[in-house]
């Protein structure tokens, strides 16, 4: 088998947010299949801008399946599909010589197109500033032991904490849901002693943030779960529910409480 593929790609440009866009057939020969998906989109666009032509737009940084930035999807799948692997991690070896690959951008509406395969994603970033912190006093630094944690709730918070805020789950969900995410970041912090006391608090802001974000509701399709390159639990949602239920009872019964004034 030759280590170099001559490829198909039918790409998803558009030249800003809200312009209509379109598939547009290219052809690359020569992509070595210890390439990245990403490198290959690099020799793409090296060939483009040696015509003249305007390059691909879309999102990359670490390259190193951490900050989540490369948010595509190809042949219909968030980041390929393989499980446990974001779109820089898909490798060309994947492929076959003479392969038609389909690739866009996440597609949802609290993800507006910015241009070509780039998202706006500042909806996630208003979901993480309702809540999705501990509030602390500052000052020096406390002992690492100060404050135990059971190793069942420190391995949770971890697996919770992998959350890389890419979107699949998004991309994935019908609706259109950020119930995934959401509720990553919220386990994450519910799980530690430290995120005890605004529990309730946080959970109704970050809630209500991904609500007035535009996300879709879930139903529990679980393709978020199955499209997950790092392969967060939907447990994490039902945890998610069962804290709103429990929040918004006591959230009712203190505005009872006070006479419907807070």
């Amino acid at each position: 088998m030759s280590d170099e593929l001559d490829l198909v790609l039918h790409v998803w440009r558009q030249p800003k947010r809200g312009a209509e866009g379109k598939f547009v057939r290219y052809t690359v020969k020569g992509v070595s299949t210890h390439a990245s998906f990403l490198e290959m989109l690099d020799i793409l666009n090296e060939q483009l801008v040696a015509k003249g032509e305007e390059p691909v737009a879309f999102d990359h940084d670490c390259r190193e399946g951490i900050c989540g930035m490369c948010s595509l999807m190809i042949n219909g799948r968030p980041h390929g599909g393989r499980r446990g692997t974001t779109a820089c991690q898909l490798h060309m070896r994947f492929f076959k010589p003479g392969d038609e690959i389909w690739i866009e951008p996440w597609r949802a509406a609290a993800f507006p197109v910015i241009k070509d395969l780039c998202v706006d994603r500042t909806a996630f970033d208003h979901v993480i500033s309702a809540g999705g912190f501990i509030t602390a006093n500052t000052g020096s630094a406390a002992d690492a032991n100060d404050v135990l944690v059971a190793k069942e709730h420190a391995e949770a918070a971890m697996d919770a904490a992998a959350c890389i805020g890419c979107g699949a789950c998004v991309a994935a969900c019908p609706n259109g849901s950020a119930m995934l995410f959401v509720a990553a970041k919220l386990s994450h912090l519910h799980q530690l002693p430290q995120g005890q006391p605004e529990r309730a608090r946080r959970t109704l802001a970050m809630v209500s943030a991904m609500d007035a974000a535009g996300f879709g509701n879930c139903s529990n399709h679980y393709e978020c779960e199955a499209a997950c390159p790092k392969d967060i639990s939907r447990e994490v949602i039902a945890e998610l529910n069962r804290d709103y239920a429990r929040a918004t009872f006591v959230h009712r019964e203190r505005k009872h409480e006070s006479g419907g004034t807070g």
